[in-house]
């Protein structure tokens, strides 16, 4: 296997080659692209490909979704078969293991250097990897923030000593029949993405520079003491609540905060919830704020792409999909709360002038960039087992970050063999 992965590698190093000014192919060329997204975005992607095939009649467009978890290990088995799409457009945490495996390739030389200069430095910067970019981004953000019901409170609280104090007051039954049927509070509670951002508000993060796991810290277990009280002590979020369940309570008007995401908001707003952003509140203990993990989604370019017209079609394909033109599309249609991550985009008035997207960049700017080293991975399948023997009472927070930190350092030494 590992000499497959080296010479996939080396593969991608050779088939550096720049885009061409025009395309020109003797026979129709199709183009496959492989997407994890969400439906709002992909009506526009859709409309996107049928105005790119009006305008070059010698490429076809073929797009195929799956959920993130199918398209991570389809892509990774259709690539070493010699198969699948020629385009991936996938959460950019997928970078360090893609690349570490030799299955996409470097855009360093793929790409002009003319186009990259219009993308934000730091949208670019987070899709680098051992010194390549290996994804370009069409937006930036994926970050996690507060959502509010304005129904239900007219201003968002601004510690999370005021957050509980509201939620307590909003969490009630409203019909009288003996169960709680309204939440101060929703979101994911088992879910390590959701928990990092507690973590990071105690002064914690999930790695450290060597890119080794840093979950065994006083400041995972104060953050997973939080989590716990939150639902045995304050009593302000829901007994069991994964993300269907948080996402339709927030939609039917029964909670009256939630944390997610900017896929979400444009949901929120069709089922006519008058929703308000804003950072997910201070820490009063330790007087930081929560820290979400900031990503993008990125199109990367599979390593079977080698044919000279396949590769000159593909390339116009990504440039596209990521070009000014594109991402100003998405913003026009509201189709997702993330930030464009071309520059003269992400200046426009539109974005100055929403007070959702102003508040977006107010939380991203209080977030930090998920890592994209293959550690990662490892890191999210030890963190979940015990966050949510935690969640169900089972664990105490101080066993549960020393058994994190265990599972952690196993699996990455499982991955390196």
């Amino acid at each position: 296997m590992k000499k497959l992965l080296v010479a996939f590698l080396a593969a991608a190093l050779l088939a550096g080659l720049m885009v061409p000014a025009a395309f020109a192919a003797k026979k129709p060329v199709e183009v496959v692209i492989w997407d994890q997204d969400d439906p709002p975005a992909e009506a526009v992607m859709d409309k996107l490909y049928k105005e790119f095939m009006e305008k070059n009649p010698g490429i076809k467009i073929t797009r195929v979704h799956y959920g993130t978890e199918d398209l991570r290990s389809n892509f990774q088995n259709a690539v070493i078969a010699r198969k699948g799409p020629q385009l991936i457009l996938a959460p950019y945490d997928n970078i360090g293991p893609f690349s570490t495996m030799g299955i996409i390739q470097p855009l360093d030389n793929l790409v002009p250097k003319s186009f990259l200069d219009g993308f934000n430095k730091s949208a670019l910067d987070g899709n680098r990897f051992n010194g390549k970019l290996w994804g370009i981004p069409d937006r930036v953000g994926n970050h996690l923030t507060l959502v509010y019901n304005k129904k239900l409170i007219s201003e968002a609280p601004k510690t999370m000593e005021e957050l509980i104090a509201k939620a307590r007051e909003l969490t009630r039954d409203t019909n009288g029949d003996g169960k709680i049927d309204q939440y101060g509070l929703v979101y994911n509670l088992n879910e390590p993405f959701w928990f990092v951002v507690f973590q990071g508000g105690f002064g914690g993060w999930v790695m450290d520079a060597k890119n080794q796991p840093t979950l065994d810290t006083r400041a995972t277990v104060d953050a997973l003491q939080f989590v716990h009280d939150l639902k045995f002590k304050d009593k302000i979020v829901p007994e069991e609540a994964d993300y269907q369940v948080a996402d339709t309570l927030f939609k039917e008007g029964k909670a009256a905060m939630i944390i997610n995401g900017p896929w979400s908001w444009k949901a929120y707003q069709d089922a006519r919830i008058d929703i308000g952003l804003a950072r997910i509140p201070k820490i009063d203990s330790t007087g930081k704020w929560p820290v979400p993990m900031t990503g993008m989604k990125s199109y990367s370019v599979s390593v079977n792409v080698k044919d000279k017209e396949l590769k000159d079609a593909t390339l116009k394909v990504l440039m596209f999909l990521t070009g000014e033109h594109a991402q100003a599309e998405y913003l026009k249609a509201r189709a997702i709360g993330d930030l464009p991550s071309n520059k003269k985009v992400a200046d426009s008035a539109e974005v100055k002038n929403d007070p959702v997207l102003k508040a977006s960049v107010d939380q991203m700017m209080a977030g930090k960039p998920m890592p994209i080293a293959p550690e990662m991975r490892a890191i999210w399948d030890a963190i979940r087992p015990s966050l949510e023997l935690v969640m169900g009472g089972r664990m105490s927070p101080e066993d549960a970050a020393r058994e994190m930190q265990k599972v952690a350092v196993q699996k990455i030494k499982e991955m390196k063999q």
